[in-house]
């Protein structure tokens, strides 16, 4: 479907996914005006390139043409692609992901321990790879996964609370990272702030309300942060915000605030004893325990952003209150007679009325003379392509009058890379936003949305300090001599969190993004173009938080050792090979599943969003020569047909069959298989070998040996949600749908992976998606995360005795005959001729989303969405 109707169907059905025990965005592909998702395909001097070699290069142009190619639309179905995973077909309980971490702690621990192998610098502008698909040269430089939250002090420590990851900390300004919440049941940061005597509270829940954003499990404080750590003993008060996101934690008044997705609460700074008190929710009714608690539509209708409170009076309060998407509570709200009133006038220029208030940020001075804000609109997010920003807006007073400082044109005009039609500043202010104010001067203001933007005089006038990449601006050149050419370091893109702080005397500013950290000096300097000369990457692989979907593992045929690879949120897809003391970037933009040779870890099929498949024979080695001779690319699309009609899932399922490396298996609508391996150089290489049916699209495949097994959804949300399998052969014959009983035999839920038996391809396993019946309140959830077949999928059996109630993601037969499963919270592991499961090893709290055996079958390497790729020793699993 077009991206139009993508957002508009989002927008009806975020209400749904944002009931999960996670929210719902890989952040991804980067689009230009023609529609190209790749860093240096956005070139405007590439134009005449590109079209000579669409056919051979990129014949995925005219299907990403008619898609416009933005960027935002895909977050948001990502977003509802990843959540409904876990979510359909009903909506989930709060309290499903802590009974489910107790459970599995509860466990029977294997020997062995793992091993991150990922935890060494990643530089996305690695020169070696500089071929048509990678973002190399854009200038983000060193980069790790996603951070949520930065808080900083005047000591040189700083705290970064990553997505899915933990909070981390460094005493020497960054850099020189430690983890200090891996004994926390979540590692979703939604808020890092801190108090006026230097303690450090933790928000879990991340409120970015993208894909992969889980929720939390309440508030944390940790009264020495320069060397403690969080533990579950520093909860503060009970479990009312268990099962929330947190946007913002402000304090005023002897009280701390939490703003959440269960509306605004509040608990004293003096002692984490006592319940919190609920402040304000526009509908109680929808809140657990409420008369509407199971309807539909109760995870947004409590959406809160931010509190605004005055420092010389701490009674006088503004909340922020509103979901994203709008909804007639959206507004901004403070106390009137003691009852919490919507503000409708004397605002000035910053909207009042629930149409034009959304996500939106606060800010103030140190001595309170100024306040600031960012306001995501609703309506501008529904009607406008190029942004959802309402503006940007400063006052001296939290009642204002407000007066608009920023638009987002303004924005454009002021050095961004983000100029073109349909991507312009704040087309994703819904889940890209900060604020933060130089301390020492209340004129001097930092904004983040998908840029980091800086004005020194209030607002009069704006430069674009961090821009989105460096591709656009005249400076650029793919020189593998250079990083960038003559263009100075920027930021990663998609901005979340920042802090201003101090080391040796001196002012930084931390900002956390999409790629991580960074910082510059607060008065940094700026070239002509208003943007920054000083950035530095504080992602010096001392903080692995990298948000892998997948991985693969090949032997190095040039170093000796093996080759690691995987796809990763909105950090393309990395390359580890067995000599380097950096990883590479080969691929740009989100990078989906994966598959590796096992002979040749070089021989590479990287998939970008909704079945776009790279593929390359070299690792993607390139210095760029392809810049004026198209011939010398070597990385081609060869996405199957689905990929332009858009019925694939965001992260759609691709496999090689067990007994044959050159024989695909990729779902969308259709089962698509190729036989030419890593040699296909064209998407018509595909066959379509089963049509699963209008309105469904697959979620996972397997093979071996020609036998072939499908899972599907379709409706995939908790409107009808409907799964099933069909089994056939790879040369298209023998396909049916299996017969599944209504007894639920197997579960009315997602369906997210196959392990088939490599001794016999009618002996196979079946992981399950989402929460037990316990949990999920839709018709037929069912109970139970992994089952067998003996007869080819026929029929099914329940094979998980003790495992706890936790969403699986895959699974994988070992060489012993050992069955291995990923869950959101860790892996699992069954001995052969055992009914009963193990933990494996010890991990944070961290979804492992996929598992894949090194050539020899002797290593288990796990793929976590927030905590990198690890490895531990198949013998050591049980």
């Amino acid at each position: 479907m077009s991206a139009p109707t993508r957002k508009r169907r989002w927008l009806t059905i975020c209400a749904i996914t944002a009931t999960a025990a996670l929210i719902a965005t890989p952040a991804g592909a980067r689009p230009d005006k023609d529609g190209q998702p790749f860093g240096a395909r956005t070139l405007a001097q590439l134009a005449a390139q590109r079209t000579q070699s669409a056919g051979a290069v990129n014949p995925r142009v005219k299907a990403e043409d008619e898609d416009n190619g933005n960027e935002a639309d895909e977050i948001a179905e990502g977003a509802q692609q990843y959540a409904e995973a876990r979510t359909s077909p009903g909506i989930v309980a709060p309290g499903a992901y802590g009974a489910a971490w107790t459970g599995l702690r509860n466990l029977p621990g294997t020997g062995g321990r793992w091993r991150n192998v990922t935890d060494l610098p990643y530089d996305s502008d690695d020169s070696r790879y500089r071929d048509v698909d990678s973002n190399s040269s854009g200038g983000s430089g060193n980069v790790t996964g996603r951070m949520a939250a930065i808080a900083a002090d005047d000591d040189g420590y700083v705290y970064a609370g990553s997505a899915g990851g933990g909070v981390w900390r460094s005493a020497r300004s960054g850099g020189h990272w430690t983890p200090i919440s891996d004994s926390l049941p979540s590692q979703s940061t939604g808020a890092l702030a801190l108090d006026g005597s230097g303690r450090l509270w933790l928000g879990t829940g991340e409120a970015t309300t993208n894909a992969d954003a889980y929720l939390g499990s309440g508030v944390y404080v940790l009264s020495d942060p320069h060397r403690g750590a969080f533990s579950p003993r520093s909860r503060v008060g009970g479990d009312e915000l268990e099962s929330t996101t947190i946007h913002e934690l402000r304090f005023g008044g002897g009280k701390v605030w939490a703003a959440t997705s269960a509306g605004v609460w509040s608990h004293s700074t003096k002692t984490p004893k006592g319940a919190w008190k609920r402040e304000f929710a526009p509908h109680p009714e929808y809140l657990p325990g409420g008369s509407k608690a199971d309807d539909d539509s109760a995870a947004y209708k409590n959406i809160a952003n931010d509190i605004a409170i005055d420092p010389k009076d701490p009674s006088k309060v503004v909340l922020a209150v509103g979901w994203r998407s709008g909804d007639d509570y959206n507004g901004f709200y403070t106390k009137v007679g003691g009852v919490w009133t919507r503000i409708t006038h004397g605002f000035g220029d910053l909207p009042t009325d629930a149409d034009d208030v959304g996500n939106v940020t606060f800010a103030r001075s140190a001595d309170g003379s100024r306040f600031y804000a960012i306001d995501q609109s609703p309506k501008l997010t529904a009607s406008n392509p190029d942004s959802g920003l309402e503006g940007v807006y400063s006052a001296a007073s939290p009642f204002g009058p407000w007066t608009k400082i920023a638009d987002y044109k303004q924005l454009a005009a002021d050095g961004s890379a983000l100029t073109t039609a349909g991507y312009m500043p704040g087309v994703q202010a819904w889940y890209n936003q900060f604020l933060t104010v130089d301390p020492s001067d209340a004129r001097h203001v930092y904004a983040g949305l998908e840029e980091v933007y800086e004005t020194k005089d209030g607002g009069d006038t704006w430069s674009t300090v961090g821009p989105y990449w460096n591709f656009t601006f005249p400076c650029w050149s793919i020189d593998p001599a250079k990083q960038t050419g003559d263009c100075n370091p920027t930021t990663h893109s998609d901005q979340h969190g920042v802090a201003i702080g101090r080391y040796h005397g001196k002012s930084f500013v931390y900002v956390g993004n999409d790629g991580g950290v960074y910082k510059r000096p607060v008065d940094g300097s700026q070239d002509a173009s208003g943007h920054a000369t000083d950035w530095t990457s504080l992602n010096d692989g001392t903080i692995d938080t990298l948000q892998y979907y997948s991985v693969g593992v090949g032997k190095d045929l040039d170093h000796g050792g093996l080759s690691v690879t995987g796809g990763l949120q909105d950090n393309g897809q990395s390359v580890l090979r067995s000599n380097d003391k950096v990883m590479g970037s080969d691929f740009g933009g989100d990078g989906g599943d994966t598959l590796t040779d096992p002979a040749n870890g070089c021989h590479i099929a990287e998939e970008y969003v909704y079945l776009a498949v790279q593929v390359t024979q070299n690792c993607a080695v390139n210095d760029g020569s392809w810049v004026t001779d198209p011939s010398k690319a070597t990385s081609y699309n060869v996405a199957p047909a689905d990929n332009a009609t858009s019925e694939a899932r965001f992260i759609a399922p691709l496999a090689a069959d067990l007994k044959s490396s050159s024989t695909w298996i990729a779902g969308g609508r259709h089962v698509w298989v190729q036989t030419h391996g890593y040699a296909i150089r064209s998407g018509a290489e595909w066959k379509s070998v089963y049509d699963l049916g209008a309105g469904r699209t697959a979620t996972a495949v397997a093979a071996s040996g020609g036998k072939v097994y499908a899972a599907w959804c379709g409706p995939c949300n908790n409107q009808g949600f409907a799964r099933g399998i069909s089994v056939g052969n790879a040369d298209g014959t023998g396909w049916h749908d299996v017969t599944l009983p209504v007894d639920g035999t197997v579960p009315n839920r997602y369906l997210s992976g196959f392990a088939v038996d490599p001794k016999n391809a009618d002996h196979v396993f079946l992981a399950v998606n989402g929460f037990s019946r316990h949990w999920t309140e839709g018709p037929g959830a069912g109970v139970g995360h992994v089952f067998e077949s003996t007869d080819g999928g026929t029929t099914w059996k329940d094979v998980s005795a003790n495992l706890p109630d936790v969403p699986a993601d895959s699974a994988i037969v070992t060489p012993n005959g050992g069955l291995a499963v990923a869950t959101d919270l860790g892996v699992v592991y069954r001995a052969p001729g055992r009914t009963k499961w193990q933990r494996v090893g010890s991990l944070p709290a961290v979804a492992v989303l996929q598992l894949k055996l090194s050539p020899d079958g002797r290593t288990l390497y796990a793929a976590t969405h927030g905590r990198g790729i690890y490895t531990i020793r198949v013998r050591d699993c049980g």
